[in-house]
């Protein structure tokens, strides 16, 4: 069962943070008429279930000060409430499908390991973890409180709540993870999702390190879904969580195995890298899934590969440009002709790089301006957009311009004063431009390509080209799109000669 269960997205998507329901024409028939009845009469069950929730997640808490909310519950709110809010849970996923959990290894108790750590996360309904746990504390989005219903769930839980827009929050968040981890039982254990979002399943994403901080012992929880049909998922992209409910709640029953691994002791290197902590788990936890430990991670909700500090994004803008720009007839001939206006307006030292949606579709040579501004969309959140970015991507994407060529143009644009080096700072916002992405942990590729506490072009080139984790922003990120037609004009086969194309040395002389 548990073989047959195993996910074969490796080959199906592109990354991990893509899923889509496969199934057969009789598969489909079978859901819809499954479906038609039994969707209606689950969530209607599980949702009274989780209105009768509600009251008790209430009383909880009824007459305490906040002083006395900030502290363990005891008493009778305790031993009396929680074991009610424990079966509505269990009976909630009874509802929806789960008729039965398959617990498998032994819970390790509070003082062995305070807290547990959860893997692969799936979706919303990884929540049936909770229920061989004890309804273990969580951390949750501290937009979730606002949630009906939910947010008195997780008052009730007493759950570490976090903002992902707030650093201040996210610092009160590590800081309070911390404290309840390293109370020496007063706080009861704790149960967290290291790798911080959904994916398919076919990898064990890069784990946060927020659970490992501490450096006190964690029980590595396997968490499996062996069905023939993966429903359960709900990802970036694809399946949405209300297909993912409808799918689910369409099958007779859904499947879960809950495992609980030995408890992981850290070594003293592991206690004073958290990083190094998280890894290593995550390797472990991987291997016993039958599983690739990758470096993917989600950052700001954009889906990026880490490499070295820098974080790679997975989903070209180039490559969706570059799609457009074909849809409106402009080929390479057209393309290069705009790379080439790019750069006048990045080097009109009164101009400069920022553009409005108008001023782009005259640059790039489009008569749509609707297209002008979905390209705006792709690089920019405002009207506004920064064309350093485009420049670089487009024109490594589409073969116009090789890899030594858009460096030695970015270092002469990022090189404001004209020394023949960039600061760390200046790398930064650099690499952030060529990859077109915020890196803000650039201080190991700074520390690689620095020589003699100078970091210039060609320490710099040297680094992007030869280092064995650097080059594949040259080789792998940085490379030339294959045409349809199979004709590529991939001009990075000059990346490692140290020097810019013609056309770009007689612009930036």
């Amino acid at each position: 069962m548990e073989t047959r269960g195993r996910h074969s997205a490796t080959q199906e998507y592109p990354h991990p943070f893509i899923h889509e329901v496969k199934m057969t024409s009789a598969q489909r028939i079978r859901g819809v008429i499954l479906g038609s009845v039994l969707f209606p009469v689950r969530v209607a069950m599980a949702a009274l279930c989780f209105l009768f929730m509600w009251p008790v997640a209430r009383l909880r808490f009824a007459g305490l000060s906040e002083e006395e909310r900030s502290r363990p519950v005891q008493g009778w709110r305790r031993w009396l409430l929680h074991p009610i809010m424990l079966g509505l849970s269990r009976l909630a996923f009874f509802f929806l499908g789960f008729l039965w959990v398959r617990v498998k290894g032994r819970r390790a108790e509070l003082k062995e390991a305070p807290v547990l750590v959860v893997a692969p996360h799936s979706s919303f309904m990884d929540m049936v973890s909770l229920m061989p746990t004890q309804l273990a504390t969580v951390v949750s989005r501290s937009e979730n409180t606002s949630l009906p219903v939910v947010g008195a769930l997780l008052e009730f839980n007493q759950a570490v709540l976090v903002s992902r827009k707030d650093p201040e929050s996210r610092r009160r968040a590590v800081a309070q993870v911390t404290e309840r981890l390293t109370s020496d039982g007063y706080w009861p254990q704790m149960l967290m999702f290291p790798e911080g979002t959904t994916t398919n399943g076919s990898a064990l994403i890069k784990f946060k390190p927020g659970a490992f901080l501490a450096g006190l012992p964690v029980q590595p929880v396997l968490l499996r879904y062996p069905n023939k049909l993966d429903t359960v998922r709900w990802t970036y992209k694809g399946t949405s969580w209300v297909e993912a409910l409808w799918h689910t709640t369409s099958q007779l029953y859904t499947n879960v195995t809950v495992e609980f691994l030995p408890v992981y002791s850290p070594s003293p290197e592991e206690r004073k890298d958290p990083s190094l902590y998280a890894d290593n788990v995550q390797r472990l936890m991987a291997k016993a899934l039958g599983l690739p430990a990758s470096d993917h991670v989600m950052e700001g909700r954009v889906p990026v590969k880490k490499l070295g500090g820098l974080s790679l994004p997975l989903e070209s803008p180039a490559r969706k440009t570059l799609k457009l720009l074909r849809t409106n007839n402009l080929g390479a001939q057209e393309v290069e002709a705009a790379l080439d206006r790019m750069i006048d307006r990045c080097q009109s030292g009164g101009q400069g790089s920022k553009v409005s949606s108008e001023e782009l579709s005259s640059i790039l040579g489009l008569t749509d301006k609707q297209t002008a501004a979905a390209i705006c969309d792709i690089y920019s959140k405002g009207d506004i957009v920064d064309i350093r970015p485009i420049y670089f991507t487009l024109g490594a994407l589409s073969g116009c311009v090789g890899f030594a060529s858009i460096l030695h143009t970015a270092f002469t644009l990022f090189d404001a004063e004209g020394r023949g080096s960039l600061s760390a700072e200046e790398l930064s916002d650099l690499m952030g431009a060529l990859l077109d992405f915020p890196q803000r942990h650039t201080a190991e590729l700074y520390a690689q390509a620095s020589a003699g506490g100078r970091l210039t072009e060609e320490n710099l080139l040297r680094a992007l080209t030869t280092h064995p984790a650097y080059r594949r922003v040259a080789s792998e990120y940085m490379k030339a799109e294959e045409p349809a037609d199979g004709k590529a004009v991939n001009n990075n086969s000059n990346a490692y000669d140290g020097g810019g194309s013609r056309r770009d040395n007689k612009k930036l002389d």
